[in-house]
């Protein structure tokens, strides 16, 4: 099973990308998880539109539609949503295909605080329901103090990396069960 990876966080050596490049090797069996280039979609506008979409959007939208799921990995800035991860979501939702609905779709947040970024996660949530995808509802994945659960570019800790495994399965079992 093919998943695409949208992470809200353009620093290269940002909590948020270590949290999602563990991810790969926690999956189950037969899951690949490949993480979208989202830095270089320009602002969503309409007038973009004018020829059709752009052949960056639209290149995502067509990894999202051939993907079996979808994780949504994200920091929390100002409690909410960062803005790069928001006008992926923007394109994607206004192709006429509509990607986004039906789709399996796992929110994986992170803070170096005390929250784990649970704002960003229930706007992510809000923005993402009205596009149709299937969320993968509770327990979310909030990972506090991240921070202190990564080495070297991944999440060492334990029990986060069991806990993010058991929330991959229930991806995946979503997935199973839509056939």
């Amino acid at each position: 099973m093919k998943i695409v990876g949208l992470i809200g966080s353009l620093r290269a050596g940002s909590l948020t990308r270590q949290m999602m490049e563990t991810l790969p090797e926690l999956a189950p069996a037969g899951m690949e998880i490949t993480i979208a280039q989202i830095d270089h979609l320009p602002f969503y506008n309409e007038d973009l539109k004018a020829d059709g979409t752009p052949e960056d959007p639209r290149g995502l939208a067509d990894a999202i539609a051939a993907a079996d799921g979808l994780i949504v990995g994200s920091p929390e800035y100002n409690r909410s949503t960062p803005a790069v991860i928001k006008n992926a979501i923007d394109w994607v939702s206004k192709e006429p295909d509509r990607p986004l609905s039906g789709k399996p779709t796992l929110i994986a947040t992170q803070s170096p605080g005390a929250l784990g970024g649970i704002l960003s996660n229930y706007h992510l949530r809000q923005v993402l329901s009205v596009t149709g995808a299937e969320l993968i509802t509770g327990p979310e994945i909030a990972i506090i103090r991240s921070g202190e659960k990564v080495e070297t570019g991944k999440i060492v800790d334990a029990d986060t990396r069991d806990f993010l495994a058991g929330q991959l399965e229930r991806l995946a079992e979503a997935i199973r069960r839509k056939g």
